[in-house]
């Protein structure tokens, strides 16, 4: 049987997107999962697979959502900035999120 091999790339830049936009530097992350900085580097420039443990660790870490990378046919189709976004509202309790839904309707109605 001929697998093919799967391309950790997308995920690596969608974990550095979400270190980012929580303002994490790779120290920061690293001290979180106990890993090396230059190890997240690697995952994040070069698709490096980690381990299991570790991929679990820093997806958990920056709750991000992997299925589009492990099930593309079954998404929507939003994009990795949309994404991120949702995640980021799941971590928002009712009263912040009456917050943000004024300023989205305010931002369409202003369109």
């Amino acid at each position: 049987m001929n697998r093919k091999k799967f391309d950790f790339k997308p995920i690596g830049k969608a974990i550095k997107a979400a270190r980012c936009d929580r303002g994490l530097s790779r120290n920061g992350l690293a001290d979180l999962v106990y890993i090396s900085p230059r190890y997240i580097a690697s995952i994040e420039n070069n698709g490096q697979h980690p381990s299991l443990q570790i991929f679990y660790d820093i997806i958990t870490e920056l709750n991000l959502s992997v299925d589009k990378y492990f099930y593309p046919e079954a998404q929507d189709n939003k994009s990795e900035l949309r994404d991120r976004v949702d995640a980021v509202l799941d971590t928002l309790d009712d009263k912040d999120l009456s917050v943000i839904m004024a300023a989205a309707k305010a931002l369409k109605d202003r369109k």
